[in-house]
């Protein structure tokens, strides 16, 4: 897969594409899947499938990405894919476009947000695939350029309204953490088991040196399926100073429950659209997967550096990209195929979903 499907904007893709025709479809439809995509490699990987055509139906909707302004879905509608653009803003704004579209109907539609992203080497490793039940918006804090802060901070993020890292902010906003339903999380989990995850020379050689880091044991294994959470910020940072940071603010905003393994810069602004809507009950907070693939480590290994691993080529893009769409690809047909005995009445989750604001009308377990 080319990093040339990054930067295809909407024409060109259709020009690779020729289905991509804009519909005028005025059918309502209420899809069993939205896939949630975050830019045109994760999303092209979809097309051309055996038994699976997006591209049947391409709804042109307002206020969508330039780039990427059409919904794709089946013939019969059952799954819908969406591509937001990346970072926050890109996925707040499309997803908000989406959900007040009268064209859709998604008060029982499952949204599987599916992208790549960094990953820890403490619990996964490049191409492993990792499904989340905490998105913490790492981002949103304080910053004193490292040069300039004080002697005893040990980096120069803290929480907002704080004076120091590591004390609880001094005032939230309410998209700082979302919590989703981790009863579907587990079966989605064993329904993307149900994929072989691939494995390529490139990558065994990107993860190679990480072995001989003490606690990088699953850095350096396989690609596998992990249940833990998600990290996200506008800001493609790397390095272990800023991932102690990071980590270190995840514990405090989330009392410690949160494991945090990926990271990414959309998940919170999805999930705070969604959220948002519903309140109003268009849609269902408790039908949301939240899958990540690792397309590169968050941290050098020890004998490395910061700028090496964030500037090195990225050999596990193509890798990521395809073990996340044969794992959510998993995900996706067997909510479909499990609609009538399973999906349609829904999994009740046993956990609290929402946000930090209890928003949804029970109390935050963190």
């Amino acid at each position: 897969m080319s990093w040339l499907w990054s930067f295809l904007p909407a024409f060109l893709l259709q020009t690779f594409h020729p289905q991509l025709a804009t519909n005028h479809n005025t059918v309502v439809l209420a899809p069993r899947v939205l896939i949630v995509n975050f830019f045109a490699t994760e999303a092209a990987a979809w097309y051309n499938l055996p038994n699976l055509d997006l591209l049947a139906q391409n709804i042109t909707l307002p206020g969508l990405s330039p780039l990427f302004p059409q919904v794709h879905c089946t013939n019969n509608g059952f799954i819908c894919q969406v591509i937001t653009g990346q970072a926050e803003i890109n996925a707040a704004t499309t997803i908000t476009a989406l959900v007040a579209s009268p064209q859709f109907n998604l008060r029982s539609t499952y949204f599987v947000l599916s992208g790549i992203g960094g990953v820890s080497p403490e619990y996964a490793t490049v191409g492993s695939v990792t499904l989340a039940r905490f998105a913490v918006q790492v981002g949103l804090q304080h910053e004193i350029d490292a040069r300039e802060k004080p002697a005893d901070f040990p980096s120069g993020y803290f929480p907002q309204g704080a004076a120091r890292p590591g004390v609880y902010p001094g005032w939230i906003d309410g998209t700082e953490v979302f919590e989703v339903n981790d009863a579907l999380r587990r079966v989605a989990a064993d329904l993307a088991g149900r994929g072989n995850l691939e494995d390529t020379e490139p990558v065994r050689d990107l993860r190679a040196p990480y072995a001989a880091t003490p606690g990088f044991a699953k850095g350096a294994g396989p690609p596998s399926i992990e249940l833990c959470d998600t990290l996200t910020s506008d800001t493609f940072w790397s390095g272990r100073l800023l991932a102690a940071a990071f980590e270190d603010y995840t514990r405090v905003i989330t009392s410690g429950k949160a494991v945090p393994c990926s990271t990414q810069q959309e998940d919170n602004a999805v999930l705070a659209a969604l959220l948002r809507r519903a309140l109003d009950k268009t849609v269902n907070f408790a039908r949301i997967v939240v899958i990540r693939a690792g397309s590169d480590f968050d941290r050098q290994y020890t004998g490395g550096n910061a700028a090496d691993n964030l500037l090195e080529p990225m050999v596990g893009l193509p890798l990521a990209v395809l073990n996340l769409r044969i794992a959510t690809l998993e995900v996706v047909n067997g909510i479909v195929d499990g609609w009538d005995a399973t999906f349609e009445q829904g999994i009740e989750p046993t956990n609290y979903i929402g946000d930090i604001l209890g928003s949804l009308g029970s109390k935050p377990d963190f």
